[in-house]
């Protein structure tokens, strides 16, 4: 990424995010929520946007405000709003968790909080998708890795919709015949647009342009690729139409559904050849850790696009199974695999960067010790695979030993990103030439310190 810019608040999300990983965790390991309390009650509902929103699309909105630039060769329109969009988000999400934890009576607090954080959250994600939308359309024709970004974008905007509408009829605020059957039949549709669409498509998106990058790879735009694009956009587009038919009570949803379930089966086997095409054509022959990292992530996804198309588990107290490893498997997979080199590689251009050619500096791959987090990355999966299997098998205690060891690998894994900022692992003699200046843990350095 020669000549490559940092967006100022990249690590302030990710920050977040991570201490969102923890605190869902936490309560996973604390009893709080599935499977101790029912799928669908308050409990549950708090430790699923606690997940999905505070963790998963705070590092998904981070991480495209910094690698958007990057896809599309063109600055980032609009960065200033992206503190303003991070305020936004998190105090929307804490009003949120707030409502809920009244709707599930442990909290004598007013239900009218439920809108107000899901109005918050509605214009911290419009912002973030205006920042992002305003660089893609300031650089048509957009590059294929782009157009992904894109189809999330609208998805994002569709989930964040249907949630703002789903807090107005839990807190009473709004009623009516087609709300009420939103509530009762558009769950599935929102995780679709939120898991699916937005964090999965967008990161299938990006995915394409850092593997390309990190493995010395061609950037080549493929059949497949293409292939895949139309079918996770078409999925995308069923499942939207698909709301308008829940609320006014139209047939032929489970048609629309399925379809959009098989087409994203079909997008997620055109997705794995590609990655393996992208591996074997790299110049780096040794992959780092990051690339070898993310493979049990890849294979989740396939597991459980695979599962979710079987209708005895989607049905059943089997869709919890699926969606824990959907969403630890798969997007926490990769993001933790990611981030891993992600951070170093920030890092290296905030520290390094300003003296690159005037002193000696590491290799970006100094900033770690993949020696460490090797095993850490295999105990995380080792623990989500256990997890997974114990919701299958209806065993809570086992479940959340399994999360409390998958807690533990992932402090372990936040400790290496720490370490990474901190320069710890450099060695002594090339940490701190004349003209470095020490990043910050997260936020983001002063003007008159760059």
């Amino acid at each position: 990424m020669p000549g490559a810019t940092l967006s100022r608040w990249t690590m302030c999300y990710f920050a977040v995010a991570c201490l969102m990983l923890l605190a869902g965790q936490g309560l996973m390991v604390a009893g709080y929520g599935y499977p101790a309390a029912d799928i669908g009650a308050p409990e549950t509902l708090v430790l699923v946007h606690v997940v999905a929103i505070g963790w998963l699309s705070l590092l998904m909105a981070g991480a495209l405000l910094q690698f958007v630039p990057v896809l599309v060769a063109r600055p980032l329109v609009g960065g200033r709003f992206a503190a303003p969009a991070l305020l936004l988000l998190v105090g929307g999400l804490g009003f949120l968790v707030a409502g809920f934890v009244a709707l599930s009576g442990a909290a004598d607090l007013p239900l009218f909080i439920l809108p107000v954080g899901g109005v918050m959250l509605l214009l911290g994600f419009g912002l973030v998708a205006g920042i992002i939308a305003a660089t893609l359309f300031a650089a048509r024709p957009l590059p294929l890795p782009a157009r992904f970004v894109a189809v999330g974008l609208v998805s994002l905007v569709g989930a964040a919709l249907v949630g703002a509408a789903f807090t107005t009829a839990l807190s009473g605020l709004a009623e009516g015949a087609a709300l009420a059957r939103l509530v009762a039949g558009g769950v599935e549709l929102h995780a679709a647009l939120g898991l699916g669409g937005w964090l999965s498509v967008t990161a299938v998106g990006v995915s394409y342009r850092l593997l390309a990058m990190f493995l010395l790879a061609p950037e080549a735009e493929r059949r497949t690729s293409r292939a895949l694009w139309w079918a996770a956009a078409v999925a995308v587009g069923l499942v939207a139409a698909s709301i308008p038919f829940v609320a006014f009570a139209l047939s032929g949803v489970p048609v629309l559904f399925a379809s959009a379930l098989l087409l994203t089966l079909a997008a997620v086997l055109l997705y794995g050849g590609d990655v393996l095409g992208i591996y074997r054509a790299r110049k780096r022959k040794q992959a780092e850790l990051n690339i070898r990292a993310a493979g049990p992530a890849f294979v989740a996804l396939v597991l459980s696009v695979i599962l979710v198309n079987v209708p005895a588990v989607r049905a059943g107290e089997g869709v919890a199974a699926f969606a824990y490893l959907f969403a630890f498997g798969w997007l926490t997979g990769l993001g933790l695999a990611q981030l891993y080199k992600i951070v170093a590689f920030l890092t290296w251009l905030e520290a390094y960067g300003p003296v690159l050619g005037r002193a000696p500096v590491p290799r970006v791959q100094d900033l770690v010790e993949e020696s460490h987090a090797r095993i850490l990355f295999w105990i995380y999966y080792a623990a989500a695979a256990a997890a997974t299997l114990a919701l299958f098998a209806g065993t809570p205690d086992i479940f959340r030993g399994a999360v409390c060891l998958q807690l533990i690998a992932t402090l372990a894994l936040l400790r290496e990103f720490v370490r990474a900022r901190r320069l710890s692992a450099v060695p002594a003699a090339l940490r701190t030439p004349d003209g470095v200046v020490r990043p910050h843990l997260f936020l983001p350095l002063s003007a008159s310190r760059r």
